[in-house]
Formats: structure tokens, sequence, C-alpha cells
């Protein structure tokens, strides 16, 4: 930072040393610096995609932070991470803000391992109270006087480990945690339930909190008082309260004092709160109301649209390329469908009606239509009592957040033999939003657990197959699983089945097995190999789980089988081929390509090119081992 800077300069960003010279600036010169920062984000998501909205409207909020608690000392959690990106800014990555989600650049979400300042990985909702928990019960034991911060959004607090941790958290009074509720009335898919309602009714009150501050001011002016009675302040918000409110908060029950609503957008008022609830060292609530996408008129317009987007142009808001389609509306425009010859068909989305392509179902079938908010544990579950009545449940769920309800899928579902159908979307490489949100989990997690029929479809028609036949035939439970974007079909009409089929060449002593959207790959890498004097055959399979029991007779007779998949390795399907063919004594060449390990933000092509799925390494794999005599 220059020195001597005077409090009418105007200050930028990349002249401060970050983000301590937040401390030395005026209220109207952060001001300054939160227009530059919007400015930055509109500018840099425009170009890489990315979460808008909701860091628009966390800019001051942000700033307000960093100047108040004393990062990396003080810890902030913030969930869902995706509304860090500010953060990002003013705590030293600013030269790197435009590599934002793109391969070898900063992540999208907070990264401990890119920075002190990342607290914790968060790209899961509902979890930072838990987090802060954890670290402020960590700061106690090794003495430390400094303060765990949870931000989380209004959305996130419809997730039931939001009250687990609140529940906990607050039975100790002797603890520096604070929670700050970033309000913005505005979840990924518009707040539902009673939740929403009650937050609505504290929207309400802002004049309790004026009016707390009015006397505490007040009282402070006594002369020869002094300290004695700002010790006092802290009692007077009972009896201020109690005349201006009827009942005390659900986070007070909690054990947490409760501070707000409070304007997010305002520097000062956040400020004060803030100095407010660090006097308390006990579990203090921060209620802050903000405006999603904040700034940027196509985005307050639209939050949800500008939640996550891809590039788009600044000056009209479109985006850069509209998708004409993809998996998620042809599974949503086909569930419509089967609706409409179906009193019984039901549809729910935990807070992702856009994105599943649901909004179609909500829009001609309210009444089958449920949105139960961030909470997929409850949505299964949901799902198995609508199911124990008669009713067809379709849950449209991302790969990655499924994996928040295994227990309710084993539990609640399996165990029973209810029918359910899960629409897994996003499932496979989802490319820029990284580790916490590439779907290469859901296979070995479902295919551990009985009673289960899982189809992985290669193309639209091969989808809405695949949903007839979840939904009419198979019984307990059935999952449609998909990837993000839209399909890139170079095979045949003729190829498409729900089970499985073989794509032969004439004297071909090597095997390809895959599924899924790889198979339009391997088509094109058999196609590559052929042109070398290299003979392949493909077996593709669609129903992945369980396994026809005549495969092993299928495929035992070719001595070299290669398995493609877009799957974690441990528990794939791969792995459960190798288990049959190693029953049946196979002497052979048996090797897979398969994900091993987390895979980092990067496009999908490059994810895929790196794991070895895309057509040219799945032909150079082949030569090489045909090389090598099964050696790789």
């Amino acid at each position: 930072m220059k020195e001597n800077i005077s409090n009418n300069e105007k200050v930028t960003l990349e002249e401060l040393q970050l983000p301590q010279d937040l401390k030395k600036l005026t209220i109207s010169q952060c001001n300054g610096l939160c227009k530059e920062i919007r400015t930055i984000l509109i500018s840099t998501v425009s170009k890489t995609g990315g979460h808008l909205a909701s860091n628009l409207g966390a800019v001051e909020l942000t700033m307000a932070l960093h100047r108040n608690f004393n990062s990396p000392e003080d810890k902030i959690v913030w969930d869902v991470g995706h509304q860090a990106y500010t953060h990002k800014i003013l705590t030293g990555r600013l030269d790197r803000f435009s590599t934002l989600r793109q391969e070898n650049g900063i992540s999208g979400f907070p990264k401990p391992s890119e920075s002190e300042h990342d607290t914790f990985i968060s790209g899961h909702s509902s979890t930072s109270v838990s987090v802060a928990c954890g670290i402020s019960e960590a700061m106690k034991l090794q003495g430390k006087d400094n303060y765990a911060v949870a931000v989380i959004g209004d959305g996130a607090m419809s997730g039931g480990m939001f009250y687990e941790a609140m529940n906990n958290c607050g039975r100790d009074r002797q603890r520096n945690l604070i929670v700050v509720l970033n309000d913005n009335n505005m979840s990924i898919s518009k707040s539902v339930g009673a939740l929403s309602k009650y937050l609505t009714s504290l929207r309400n009150t802002e004049r309790y909190l004026h009016t707390k501050r009015a006397v505490e001011r007040g009282l402070e002016k006594i002369p020869l008082v002094g300290k004695s009675v700002t010790k006092g302040i802290k009692n007077v918000k009972d009896s201020v309260k109690s005349n201006i409110l009827e009942q005390s908060t659900m986070f007070e029950d909690m054990g947490f004092i409760y501070l707000g609503p409070v304007n997010g957008h305002n520097l000062a008022e956040l400020e004060e709160v803030f100095h407010m609830a660090k006097s308390y060292h006990q579990p203090v609530f921060i209620h802050v109301k903000t405006v999603k996408g904040k700034g940027y008129s196509p985005a307050e317009a639209n939050p949800g649209e500008y939640h996550g987007i891809s590039k788009f142009d600044i000056a009209t808001g479109n985006p850069e390329v509209a998708a004409a389609d993809s998996y998620s509306t042809v599974f949503g425009k086909e569930l419509v469908k089967l609706a409409d010859k179906d009193e019984k068909l039901c549809a729910i989305t935990a807070a992702m009606k856009y994105g599943t392509g649901l909004q179609f179902f909500h829009f001609k079938y309210p009444d089958r239509f449920f949105d139960v908010g961030i909470a997929e544990q409850h949505a299964v579950t949901f799902a198995g009592g609508l199911a124990s009545m008669g009713m067809t449940p379709v849950f449209a769920v991302y790969s990655t957040f499924l994996q928040r309800a295994y227990d309710q899928l084993v539990h609640d579902v399996a165990i029973g033999g209810l029918h359910v159908v899960l629409g897994v979307d996003r499932a496979g490489i989802v490319g820029e939003d990284g580790e916490t949100h590439q779907g290469l989990l859901d296979v070995p997690m479902l295919t551990t657990i009985p009673n289960t029929t899982v189809y992985s479809p290669s193309c639209y028609m091969e989808m809405k197959m695949c949903m007839r036949k979840a939904i009419y035939e198979d019984k307990g439970l059935a999952a449609v699983r998909y990837p993000r974007g839209s399909e890139k079909m170079e095979f045949d009409q003729s190829d498409i089945t729900t089970e499985w089929l073989f794509k032969q060449l004439s004297g071909s002593k090597i095997l390809i097995i895959t599924y899924g959207r790889l198979y339009n790959e391997a088509i094109k890498a058999q196609k590559e190999l052929e042109k070398g004097g290299i003979n392949c055959d493909i077996l593709k399979l669609t129903k992945i789980f369980p396994l026809d029991g005549k495969l092993g007779d299928e495929i035992k007779q070719y001595p070299r089988i290669v398995f493609f998949e877009e799957s974690m390795g441990e528990g794939s399907i791969s792995e459960k081929v190798g288990d049959i063919l190693s029953e049946l004594g196979y002497c052979g060449d048996y090797s897979r390509v398969t994900a091993d390990g987390f895979v980092k933000q990067a496009s999908v092509r490059s994810c895929l090119d790196k794991l070895g799925l895309t057509r040219c390494r799945m032909a150079d794999y082949i030569r090489q081992r045909s090389n090598n005599n099964g050696k790789a």
C-alpha cells in the first residue's frame, strides 16, 4: 500500500497488500473497492463461466469479514464455497483470478492447498457450521482466542446437517463461534417450506436491531458510568426485544445470540454487528440480508439463471452459446410425457429444478412435483414414503449430491424393496467445478446396494427407453445415469439397446468394453485402429448393473479385453467384470482404464483425455498393449 495514503484518495486492489491493508482504509474507499470487485467478477465469469449471482451478492459481506477478522488466524468457513470468489480476490489471488475454474488455475471453491486463507474444502452445502464448530472446539483445546466464522446461505439451511450442528454448538456458551446467514431470499431454486416462511418473518424485524443499537449508544454516553454500563448493555437486549418481538428466535432457543437482520450491502452496519458479535465470546448467529446478483441487472432480475452460468455476453447478459438441448432437458421433457398417461408418477428435486430439467414437470403437474430444498437425504426417504403408498417417485439429482443420501437408499428404499427411480444427472466428469462435483462415485455406490438396477445410456433415445424400463418394468431401486451436456452420437440407431450388444469386426481378438457416452469414443477408436490393421470388437453395456450372467461366457473367448470406464476404479463395473473372468478361469489379458483418485478442474474433454478415455487415448492404449504383449 502506498505510504501516507489520504482518507479521500481512491485506492485500487492492485496497490494493496491483501487482506491486511483493508483495515487501513475508510468505508468510502472500501465501497470503491467493492465496485471494482464486481467489475472483476462479471468480467471474469463472462469468460470462464462459474457462479455469478451469489458472489455479486456477497461482496460487501466478504469485505467486512476481512476487515473485522484476522484471517488466517481467524477461520472463515464458506458454505457452499461457490460464494467465495471475493474472498479469493481479497486473499492474494487477484493476479490469478482470470484462471478461475480453468485447468491449472484456481479452483471455483475454497481449497486449503491453494491458500492458507481457505479453511476447508466446501463444494456441498450445509456443512459450514459443523466445520466451524469443530474448529472452535480445537481452538479452545489449544488455548487460542481466535474466531471460527461460518458463512451459510438461506438455501443451505434447508439441509438437516445445519440443524444438527446448531443444536450441538449452541450448548457450549464458551465458544468463539459466529454463524453468518447470507440471506438473499433465493437458493439455487426458490427457497421452499416452513423455513423460508420463518426467515421471511425475521426479515420484518429490522427495527429490533436498530432500536437496540440506539439504546446501547445512548447508554454509552452516560457520564462517569463508562465500562460498567457497557457490560450491562448485553442485558438490555432481552428487555428491548421483549417489547418488539413476541417470542425468541429459533436460533436463540438453540443457544445462540441472535443479531439481525442487517443490510448486507452496508459496510458500516456490517462492521458494527461483527464488532458486537465478537464482544460476546459466545455462539452468535448474525442474520445478513443481501441481494443475489447485486450490481448486475440481468443477474438481479434472474438470480436462478445466474447461479451457475457458462460464458456469456456482458452487455446483453446472454450466454455465449445457448445449448439447444441436453440430457437434463430431454430427461425432464420425457418425464412429462410419461406423466401425461400416468397419474402415479411424481417428480422430486433437491433445490435443482432447473438444473435437472424438472421445470417442465413443475409447470404442467405442480401437485405431483416436490422441491424439498437442499436435503437429499430427506428426498430419498420422502420418495420411499410415496412409493409405499403406490406412487412412482422419480428423484432427479446430480451424481455428486446423491452421495449424501447413501444410507437412505439402503435403509429406506432398497431393504423394503420399494420402487424408487433415480435420474442421476451429471454422471461422470463434469469439468470445471472440479473434485467436489465430478460424478465418479455413483456407480461404486449404487452397485453395492441389493435390489438395485442401474442404466447408463449412450444417447437420448436410449435414455428414454431406459427411463421407461426403470419406471414400468424394474422393481426396487432403479437408476438412470447420464452425463452433463448434450449427446454426441456418431453410431447407428441399430446400436441402441437397454441391455448389451456387440459391435463386431471380422477376425477380432481384442474386445473393448464400455458404456454411456464413452461408447461414442470407442466407436471412433475402433475405426482408427482398423485403419492401422488392428481389429477390435466392442461390447456396449447399457444396463450396467446387475450384469447379465451370460456375459462371462461371451467375452472369455477374446485373448485381450480392455474396459474403458468413466468411474472411480474401486467398486466399478470393470472390477466386477474382472471378478467374473477370474471365476471363469480366464487366462487372457484383461485390463481396465478408469479414474484413480479425485479429478481436478479442467474442461470435460481435458479431464477425459488425462484419464485415457478419449478416442485417441483409447487407440494409443490398445496399440501399446498389443505391442508390449499385454503390458501397457
